[in-house]
């Protein structure tokens, strides 16, 4: 075989592992911009199909990019976690003004962070860009708080699951991670109250469990 031959054959090698990486990286890319954007993108996909579908959610993105959207301070994080512990620990025995306080909550994050928040519909469209995976339980959420007086407890109690999910990753952790899966014990919110809502013990007051233990006892 002659050398240029090889010469050939070595280009052709390069150009086809560099022809894959490039493949391989725009499609790492897509999965992950779809899992940002979770079930917003295939709704509309199923609506305009999927070239329509990269285009406007370039467009969204191109907005949020110009929208100047800032990171938080480790002192206003720690605020607003503050905050979000009030609301939880009155859960147990106020849910609807639990639920109320972090849907305000999640409105305040949103402006502190620059996102224009006067026009919930262009909210939920610039929040689909980064935090489109939580959209569908935030915008339950919006209907069942707007609905407290009537919704049952169990309603509300999936509402602020949804509102956690969405308010933590809003907020962020320190180096712009996600604060729903870091473990910091100095910004998660303290477990003992929260515990009782996610196991299913939400619809008992304090005074209530109280009742119940002191009438077990011999």
């Amino acid at each position: 075989m002659s050398a240029g031959t090889i010469i050939l054959i070595v280009v052709i090698l390069v150009i086809v592992a560099v022809a894959t990486a490039v493949m391989s990286t725009r499609m790492r890319r897509r999965v992950a911009e779809r899992e940002l954007v979770g079930p917003e993108y295939d709704r509309l996909v199923d609506e305009v199909g999927p070239r329509k579908a990269r285009a406007e959610f370039d467009k969204r993105r191109q907005r949020v990019d110009g929208l100047g959207i800032k990171s938080l301070s480790p002192e206003r994080r720690s605020a607003y976690v503050s905050q979000w512990d009030t609301a939880q620990e009155q859960f147990i025995d106020t849910p609807a003004r639990a639920v109320t306080a972090a849907g305000a909550l999640i409105t305040a994050v949103a402006v502190d962070r620059g996102y224009e928040v006067t026009d919930q519909g262009q909210l939920m469209t610039d929040l689909s860009v980064f935090y489109g995976r939580h959209l569908d339980g935030y915008r339950n959420a919006r209907q069942t708080t707007e609905r407290a007086g009537q919704a049952t407890t169990e309603a509300m109690r999936r509402a602020m699951l949804s509102y956690r999910g969405l308010f933590f990753d809003l907020l962020e952790s320190a180096d712009g991670g996600s604060l729903a899966t870091d473990q910091d014990p100095d910004m998660v919110p303290a477990q003992s109250p929260w515990k009782q809502v996610t196991q299913g013990r939400h619809w008992k007051s304090r005074e209530q469990e109280s009742s119940d233990v002191a009438s077990t006892r011999p």
